[in-house]
C-alpha cells in the first residue's frame, strides 16, 4: 500500500514534465513580430532586390516543416524597409529570430514594441499674433513649401482646420498620396491634408485582425488624438472656435501655412513599432521636412530603440524630428525619446485657465478647474450634501478614487462626490458617480499630481483642486456631521500669472542613457490646448459621451510637441537651407527661463522653481527662434562619432551606419559632453583626481556679417569656470568659430547644479543651459 502515493507521485511528475516539454515546444513555434535591420551595402551581386535579399535570408533559418508549409520567406515579411532604415518586419519564431543573427549583412534583430499616446490661444501666447504672425508667413514660400508629417491616430478631414482655401498647389517635391479606406476617399485630401496613410500591419500580428465596424481602418480618425495635434502644427485659422463656450477665439496651427502628411500608426489597441519605424521610413520617402511624433515607448538603449534608429535615418536625410517627452513627471528620470538627434519636448502651460469653484457648507470658497457645460447645474444658492468615501484624507482606496463598481447608490444618491485622482481616467470618475445619482464630483489631487491642475469636460457637474486645498475638502467631509457644499463655474480666464509653468506631469530627466546630453530640449504649451477634433467621439472620449464638438481642450506632451514641430516648419521655411540640428539649436539658445512676472520658470508639482531636467534650455520664443544669431550644428558624422562614445559594439554600431563612410576612425569627441549640443552637460566623476574637465563647442555665424559677441557665465558654488577665447568676432555669414569651458573643481555639491552660458552681441542672447552633476564615490 505504501507504494501506491510513490507511483501517483512518479505519474503526476511525469505528467507534468511531459506537458511542460509540449508546452515549451508550442511555444518555440509561436512566431512573432521582429524588425530586421540589414546592411544595405552587404548585398550579394546575385540578388537583383534587397527584398530578394532579406526574403533568402529569411528563408534560409526557417525549419524544413515551416519552409514547406509557407513556401518563401516573403511570406513572413509584413513590411520592408528601404528610407531611413534598410531592412524588413518579419513574422519570426524565437529559435528562428536567433539563428538569423547569425547571418552575414544582419545588423540588429528588435522585438516589436507597444508604445503608447503621450496624451487657441497658444499662437498668442508664444508672440505669432496679431501683427508678427503675418509677417512671418507674408513671403511666398511656394518655394520653400513645408510638410509637417504627423505619426499619430489619423485625422478628421472636415474640421475646418483643414481647409485649404487659398494655398497654393502641393509642391512638386511631394511623392506622398492619399490611401482609401472606409469613411476615407481620395478627395479627403487636398492642399492642406497632401497626405494620408495607414500602417497596421504590426497591430494586426500582434493583436489580430482590426475590426472594421468598430474601427476605421483608414486614414480617418475616431480617437481625436491625432486630429488635435495635426491642427496644433498646422491647422488653419478657425474663427470662434471654443469648447462648449470655453476658450472662445481663432483656433490656429503654430505654422497655418505648412502642410499636413497625417500617418495614422495608432489604434484602440496601442502603437506597433513596426508600424511606427514603416511610417518614419515612408514619410521620408515621400518628402516631409518635420516629423511630429507624440507617443513613446520603454526606455531601452539607442542600438535597441527602433525608433532612434529610423529617425537618425530621418535625420540624415534633413528631416526635422520632434517627439513628446512623455507624461511620467513628476518622477525624475522618467524622459523617453532622448536621442540628441530628437528633439525631446516637456510641457508647460499657458496664460489662461478655466476657473470652477467649491463653496463649502463652512462659508469657504476654494478654487479650481472645469470645463464642464451642460444641462444639469447646481443652483449656486443651494447647498448639496458631501461625501467622501475614503477612511482618512491622504490615502486612497478604491472607493475614494470611485472606480468601476466601488459607490453604492444608496450613499452617494442626491450628493457631491469627492473622488480622489488616480488609476482611472479622470472624466470616468465623473460618469461612475453620475451613474451612481451623485449629482456632482469634486476631484482632488494626489501626492502625485501636488497642486497642478487640469481641465476636463465632465459628464456632471465637477471641480479639480489641488492636493492641499483637496486635504481640506475631505477633512470637512470627514470631521463635518452634516457636510455640504456646490460647485460654481466661472468660464475661461485669461492673463494667468504666473506662467508659463512646468506641468508636473511633464517626464524629467536627467537622461539616464547619456548625462552628457541634457534633456528634455525644451518645453512648450501642453496644458488645456484648444485644437481640432474629431466627429466620431464626445469631449471626454467615454463611450456614453454622445455631445460632439467641433474642437476639444486637451494636455499632455502630445500636446507640447506638435507645438514646436509647427515652429520647427516655420523656421524650416526661412531657412531652407538648414540642418535638423541647425533648427533645434534655434529653438533651445533662443528660449526663455523666466515667467510673465520676471521670476524663474516654476515646478508645477513643487510651486519652486523648475531645473533644466524639468524644462531643458527653457520655454520655446519662435519669434526669437527665426533669428538666433548663432547655432550649434551638427552632422549625421558628428552624430556617429558620439555613438562611438557610447560602448556600442561594432555590431550595433552598424545599424547607424547605413552609409559606409561613418566610422569611429575619426573619432574627434574626447567625451560625449564635446557633441555640439546647444545644451551643456558636465558630469564630474567619482575619481576625484580628476580637478579639471574641458568642453569644446563651434558656433556658426548666421546673423550680420560682421558679428562681436562676447561670454557671460552664471557663478556656480562648486566649480569654477573659464572660457577661452571671452569674445567671438565673426567676419562673414555662415563663418564657424569655436571656443572651449573649462570646469575646474572649488567645492563638490551633493546635488546637481544648473546655469547658463550666454553669448551676446547687443540685439542676440545666445543662450546654452549647464548642468554639473558630481558622481558620487564609490
Amino acid at each position: 500500500m505504501a507504494e501506491n502515493p510513490v507511483k501517483w507521485l512518479f505519474l503526476i511528475l511525469a505528467s507534468c514534465l511531459c506537458f511542460a516539454f509540449v508546452l515549451s515546444e508550442s511555444n518555440s513555434l509561436i512566431k512573432k513580430t521582429y524588425i530586421v535591420q540589414m546592411h544595405k551595402s552587404g548585398m550579394p551581386a546575385s540578388f537583383s532586390s534587397p527584398l530578394e535579399w532579406y526574403s533568402s535570408k529569411l528563408k534560409s533559418v526557417m525549419s524544413d516543416t515551416q519552409s514547406e508549409g509557407e513556401g518563401d520567406g516573403e511570406n513572413r515579411i509584413i513590411y520592408s524597409y528601404q528610407n531611413a532604415f534598410h531592412g524588413v518586419a518579419a513574422q519570426l519564431t524565437e529559435e528562428e529570430a536567433e539563428r538569423l543573427k547569425q547571418e552575414d549583412g544582419v545588423v540588429a534583430i528588435l522585438p516589436e514594441t507597444k508604445y503608447e499616446l503621450h496624451t487657441t490661444r497658444s499662437p498668442m501666447f508664444l508672440g505669432l499674433e496679431p501683427e508678427e504672425s503675418t509677417s512671418i508667413w507674408s513671403q511666398k514660400l511656394a518655394d520653400h513649401d513645408v510638410i509637417v508629417g504627423v505619426l499619430d491616430t489619423g485625422i478628421w478631414p472636415e474640421s475646418a482646420s483643414f481647409n485649404d482655401t487659398g494655398m497654393t498647389p502641393v509642391p512638386p517635391h511631394w511623392k506622398g498620396t492619399c490611401e482609401t479606406g472606409r469613411g476615407f476617399k481620395k478627395h479627403h485630401c487636398n492642399r492642406k491634408i497632401v497626405g494620408a496613410r495607414v500602417f497596421y500591419r504590426g497591430y494586426e500580428a500582434a493583436t489580430g485582425k482590426i475590426n472594421e465596424k468598430n474601427e476605421y481602418k483608414s486614414p480617418r480618425d475616431q480617437d481625436g488624438h491625432g486630429t488635435h495635434t495635426a491642427a496644433t502644427v498646422a491647422g488653419s485659422p478657425v474663427r470662434g472656435a471654443n469648447l462648449l463656450g470655453y476658450a472662445y477665439g481663432t483656433a490656429r496651427g503654430m505654422a497655418p501655412g505648412a502642410r499636413i502628411a497625417a500617418y495614422k500608426v495608432c489604434w484602440t489597441g496601442g502603437c506597433f513599432s513596426s508600424d511606427i519605424l514603416s511610417a518614419v521610413d515612408r514619410a521620408v520617402g515621400d518628402g516631409v521636412n518635420v516629423l511630429s511624433i507624440s507617443l513613446g515607448g520603454g526606455a531601452s538603449s539607442y542600438s535597441h530603440d527602433s525608433l532612434a534608429i529610423a529617425t537618425f535615418g530621418a535625420m540624415e536625410m534633413g528631416v526635422f524630428v520632434s517627439c513628446s517627452a512623455g507624461n511620467g513627471g513628476p518622477d525624475p528620470v522618467s524622459l523617453t525619446n532622448v536621442s540628441p538627434w530628437i528633439t525631446t519636448v516637456g510641457a508647460s502651460t499657458m496664460d489662461r485657465d478655466f476657473p470652477g469653484n467649491v463653496k463649502l457648507g463652512s462659508g469657504r470658497t476654494i478654487p479650481g478647474v472645469s470645463l464642464y457645460k451642460g444641462r444639469r447645474l447646481l443652483q449656486a444658492n443651494k447647498q448639496y450634501p458631501l461625501v467622501y468615501m475614503g477612511s482618512n484624507s491622504s490615502s486612497p482606496n478604491p472607493s475614494s478614487l470611485c472606480l468601476e463598481g466601488t459607490l453604492d447608490p444608496h450613499v452617494v444618491s442626491g450628493k457631491i462626490v469627492i473622488c480622489d485622482r488616480g488609476i482611472s481616467p479622470r472624466v470616468q470618475k465623473g460618469q461612475v458617480v453620475k451613474d451612481a445619482g451623485g449629482v456632482g464630483m469634486i476631484l482632488t489631487n494626489t501626492a502625485a499630481n501636488g497642486e497642478e491642475l487640469v481641465a476636463d469636460c465632465h459628464l456632471l457637474p465637477a471641480v479639480a483642486v489641488g492636493e492641499m486645498e483637496g486635504k481640506a475638502i475631505k477633512h470637512y467631509a470627514l470631521t463635518n456631521g452634516k457636510p455640504t457644499a456646490t460647485l460654481a463655474f466661472v468660464g475661461t480666464r485669461l492673463g494667468v500669472r504666473p506662467s508659463p509653468v512646468v506641468a508636473a506631469f511633464s517626464s524629467r530627466g536627467p537622461n539616464f542613457l547619456t548625462l552628457e546630453i541634457l534633456k528634455p530640449d525644451v518645453v512648450a504649451p501642453g496644458v488645456n490646448i484648444l485644437a481640432a477634433w474629431t466627429g466620431e467621439l464626445g469631449p471626454s472620449s467615454l463611450p456614453t459621451d454622445h455631445r460632439r464638438v467641433r474642437f476639444n481642450i486637451l494636455s499632455g506632451t502630445s500636446m507640447s510637441c506638435p507645438h514646436v514641430s509647427g515652429i520647427a516648419a516655420l523656421i524650416k521655411a526661412r531657412h531652407p537651407d538648414w540642418s535638423a540640428a541647425a533648427v533645434k539649436s534655434a529653438l533651445m539658445t533662443t528660449a526663455y527661463v523666466h515667467d510673465n512676472i520676471h521670476n524663474p520658470l516654476q515646478d508645477s508639482s513643487t510651486a519652486a522653481a523648475s531645473t533644466p531636467y524639468d524644462h531643458g534650455a527653457g520655454h520655446i520664443n519662435p519669434l526669437k527662434a527665426l533669428d538666433p544669431g548663432l547655432i550649434y550644428d551638427i552632422s549625421a558624422q558628428d552624430y556617429f562619432v558620439f555613438l562611438c562614445t557610447q560602448k556600442l559594439t561594432a555590431m550595433q554600431l552598424k545599424a547607424f551606419s547605413k552609409h559606409s563612410n561613418m566610422s569611429c576612425h575619426h573619432n574627434t569627441l574626447a567625451t560625449p559632453g564635446d557633441l555640439n549640443y546647444p545644451a551643456i552637460s558636465v558630469v564630474f566623476p567619482e575619481d576625484t583626481a580628476i580637478s579639471t574637465l574641458t568642453l569644446h563647442r563651434t558656433v556658426t555665424n548666421v546673423g550680420p556679417p560682421a558679428s562681436h559677441y562676447h561670454v557671460v557665465v552664471s557663478p556656480f558654488k562648486g566649480v569654477t569656470i573659464k572660457v577661452e577665447p571671452k569674445t567671438l568676432n565673426f567676419t562673414r555669414r555662415n563663418q564657424k568659430l569655436s571656443y572651449k569651458i573649462s570646469f575646474t573643481r572649488k567645492s563638490p555639491q551633493t546635488m546637481p547644479e544648473f546655469g547658463g552660458l550666454v553669448w551676446k552681441d547687443g540685439v542676440h542672447k545666445v543662450r546654452s543651459p549647464i548642468a554639473i552633476t558630481w558622481l558620487p564615490p564609490f
